[in-house]
Parts: structure tokens; C-alpha cells; sequence
């Protein structure tokens, strides 16, 4: 089933779709949707590598502007709607915690969660929620997940006609290992946040 779900993706990531989904998807995660965009931009780098840029580009432009409404939910309805995401998420004691963590390091609060993968989401809507400089979040974002989205997008570009071939030739490895890092990751991510 999983094996099917990636060809499907690199059918589909080739597609004229393919980048404005990718947009949407960037723009949506980075104040309340669930999935993170790098699974798409991956698949469209590996089924179009000469595009790498244009995707990178396309996928952190649109995970900043994403942040922004992030951040203007945060600040101007948090009661409203940000609350409400952050407990859909389970993410309450966390946004807590980053309340701190903007009181104490600002700007690089928001370089952390840009580029790793803490949720981007939450640090959004507690930047607004908390007032912090919008042009030092704005500035952060951009760095973070530019930086982020690029260096996924140029491996895969330098690399990627081998990677896929590796990914297909040990598609179920790969699968079972990305799923215990997935799960290590959660439980690490619990333990630091």
C-alpha cells in the first residue's frame, strides 16, 4: 500500500497541479494544517529535479506568508481560533513553554521551529499571541525555512537520480525505517518540548 502511495505521488508531483498544491499545502501548515509540505516537495524534486529551485522557492515563499497568518491569528484572534488550534493539537502545555522561549530568546525561537521539524504552526500563532517583533518573525521564518526547504530540495537535486533509485530498490527498508524515526522523533520531540 505504502509502495503504491509513492509511485502515486511521483505520478502526481510531475503534474501542472503539483506546485500550486505545493503552495497550498506550505501555507496551511505553517499556522494549522497537520502534514508538513516536505513530503510533496520531495516527491516533485525527485520526479522533476531541474525544478528544484523554482519548488524550494515556491514552498518556503508561501510557508512564510503562511506564518504570517499565523501570526496575525496568534495576535488578533487567538481567543477566537488560536486557542482552538492549539488544543485540537494537544499543544497547550507546549505553547506554554514557548511563551518562555520568546521571552527569553526571541528571534531565534522562531529559527529553531522554522527549520526543524517543531511545530512550525505553534510557534506562529505564539509569536502573534505573545507579541513578538513581527519584522524580527518575519526575518526569522524566512531564514529558517528557506533554508530548510532549499537544502532539501538541492540534496535531492545533486543526488537525486541515485536517492530515487536507492528509495526503489529498498522501498520497504526505507519505509520501516522512516516510520520508527517518525515515532522516535514524536517521542523525542515530547520529551524536549
Amino acid at each position: 500500500m505504502l509502495r503504491k502511495g509513492y509511485d502515486w505521488v511521483l505520478r502526481w508531483a510531475a503534474t501542472p497541479y503539483a506546485l500550486p498544491a505545493l503552495g497550498v499545502i506550505s501555507f496551511v501548515e505553517s499556522s494549522f494544517f497537520p502534514i508538513p509540505p516536505d513530503v510533496l516537495l520531495i516527491a516533485m524534486v525527485v520526479a522533476v529535479p531541474s525544478r528544484w529551485f523554482k519548488f524550494a522557492l515556491v514552498c518556503s515563499v508561501t510557508s512564510v506568508l503562511g506564518g504570517m497568518f499565523g501570526y496575525y491569528l496568534g495576535y488578533q484572534f487567538m481567543d477566537l481560533v488560536g486557542q482552538r488550534i492549539v488544543e485540537f493539537y494537544h499543544f497547550q502545555d507546549k505553547f506554554d513553554k514557548i511563551g518562555g522561549w520568546y521571552e527569553r530568546y526571541n528571534a531565534w525561537a522562531v529559527a529553531a521551529a522554522g527549520f526543524t521539524p517543531l511545530p512550525y504552526k505553534v510557534f506562529t500563532l505564539a509569536a502573534g499571541a505573545f507579541k513578538i517583533d513581527f519584522s524580527i518573525f518575519v526575518f526569522a521564518s524566512a531564514v529558517s525555512r528557506s533554508a530548510r526547504f532549499f537544502i532539501v530540495a538541492f540534496l535531492l537535486y545533486k543526488f537525486g537520480p541515485a536517492f530515487k533509485a536507492l528509495i526503489e530498490k529498498y522501498f520497504n527498508l526505507f519505509s520501516f525505517v522512516f516510520f520508527f524515526l517518525l515515532i522516535f522523533g514524536v517521542v523525542l520531540l515530547k520529551y524536549i518540548l
